[in-house]
C-alpha cells in the first residue's frame, strides 16, 4: 500500500465503507476552511447539483438565468429536472455575466440566477446578490472550477449565495477521485438537504432500540443516495491538509504566465476587483485563437478554449444569439496553470 495513503487497507477491512468517521472529518475540514458550517459532501458533482436543485424546490418550467459559457456538467442537471435555463449575455472582456442583460431576462417564471465562477475567476458577486434580492430570487453559486477562490477576504462558498455547488472530481481541487459538496446559506436548507441526500431518510429517528428500522420514521420527501465512500472522504482529508500549498503553487504559476506574456500581443483575463482566483487555468484573450493554441501546444503547453457555449446545445432549447458570448468564445484561450506544472 502506498505510504501516502496509509489508512486505505484499514478502511477496506473496517466494515464501515460509508457513513463513517472519515465522512465527518472531511466535511468538518471543508466547513472550517470555507468558513461555512452548512456543508455536506456527495459522491459526485452531479449528485451535488441534484441535491441543490431539489432543496431549493425548483420545478419543471421554472427558469434559472445564467451564462452559457459554462461546463456542461453544471447545466445538464437543470435539463434533467426540466428546469429551463435562460441564457444571459456576458462581458466579452471578462467572461462575467452582463448584469443589465440578466435584469432584462427576469420574468414571473424566474426562480434563480446562476453565478458561475468561470475557470476559477470569481464572478460579479455583489451585483448578482443585489439583483437577486431586489427580485426575490435565489442565487446558485457554481464552484465546479472555483474551490479556494476568494472575494473580499472570504472564500467561495461563503459569499452569500443560497447554495454553492463544488466538484471534487479528478481535475478539480480537492481531488477525491469523484465527489462533490453543497454549501448552504441557511441551516433550514442544510437540514433539508441532509435528508434529500440520503433517500429522504431522517437518520436521527431511523432505528429503534433494537437497531431495527423504525416503522414510525416517515419518509415524506423524495431523495437520492449521494453519500460518498469512506475512501473518498479519507482522500479528501489528505487533500485538505495540503490544499493551501496546491493553491499557492497555482497562483505562482499565474505570476509566471503574467511575466512570460507581458510583452506579447494578448489581453490578460483580469480578476474582478477584490478577488483572488484559484487559477484553475490562466485565461487570455487573443485575436487568432487557433494559431495561438497551436503555438503553445507545439511548446508542450495544452492551450484550450475549454468550454463550448452551452447555448449551442439543442437540449436547452433554441434561444437568441448573444454577441458578448460569441465574441468571448472567439478569443478566449486557457493556458495550463496547475500545481503539477514544473
Amino acid at each position: 500500500m502506498p505510504e501516502e495513503l496509509p489508512k486505505i487497507d484499514e478502511i477496506l477491512h473496517s466494515g464501515i465503507l460509508i457513513y463513517g468517521n472519515w465522512l465527518h472529518k472531511f466535511e468538518n475540514k471543508l466547513r472550517e476552511y470555507i468558513g461555512n458550517p452548512y456543508i455536506l459532501t456527495t459522491n459526485s458533482f452531479d449528485a451535488a447539483y441534484q441535491v441543490a436543485i431539489s432543496t431549493l424546490g425548483l420545478q419543471p418550467d421554472d427558469e434559472v438565468i445564467g451564462s452559457p459559457i459554462t461546463c456542461i456538467a453544471s447545466t445538464q442537471p437543470f435539463a434533467t429536472h426540466r428546469v429551463k435555463l435562460i441564457w444571459a449575455d456576458i462581458d466579452p472582456n471578462t467572461g462575467m455575466l452582463d448584469i443589465d442583460d440578466v435584469r432584462k431576462k427576469i420574468t414571473h417564471k424566474t426562480k434563480a440566477i446562476l453565478l458561475y465562477h468561470f475557470c476559477g475567476y470569481v464572478g460579479r458577486v455583489d451585483d448578482i446578490l443585489e439583483l437577486a434580492q431586489n427580485f426575490g430570487l435565489y442565487v446558485i453559486e457554481d464552484a465546479i472550477e472555483g474551490f479556494g477562490s476568494e472575494y473580499k477576504g472570504k472564500k467561495v462558498g461563503c459569499l452569500g449565495a443560497d447554495v454553492t455547488v463544488f466538484s471534487f472530481k479528478t481535475i478539480r481541487l480537492p481531488n477525491i477521485i469523484d465527489g462533490g459538496a453543497v454549501a448552504f446559506k441557511s441551516q433550514a436548507f442544510f437540514e433539508k438537504a441532509k435528508i434529500i441526500s440520503d433517500y429522504g431518510v431522517d437518520r436521527v429517528n431511523l432505528r429503534d432500540e433494537m437497531g431495527e428500522i423504525n416503522p414510525f420514521c416517515d419518509i415524506a420527501i423524495p431523495g437520492f443516495g449521494t453519500t460518498p465512500s469512506e475512501i473518498s472522504s479519507y482522500i479528501g482529508c489528505l487533500q485538505m491538509d495540503v490544499i493551501d500549498d496546491l493553491l499557492k503553487k497555482q497562483r505562482h504559476q499565474a505570476e509566471l504566465w503574467d511575466n512570460l506574456l507581458n510583452k506579447t500581443a494578448v489581453k490578460h483575463l483580469l480578476p474582478c476587483e477584490g478577488s483572488i482566483p484559484n487559477y484553475w487555468v490562466y485565461g487570455v484573450l487573443v485575436d487568432d485563437k487557433r494559431t495561438f493554441m497551436n503555438q503553445w501546444r507545439s511548446k508542450g503547453y495544452y492551450a484550450s478554449g475549454v468550454h463550448v457555449p452551452n447555448s449551442y446545445y439543442s437540449v436547452f432549447g433554441e434561444q437568441s444569439e448573444l454577441k458578448g458570448v460569441r465574441d468571448f468564445y472567439a478569443s478566449y484561450v486557457a493556458l495550463p496553470c496547475g500545481w503539477w506544472m514544473s
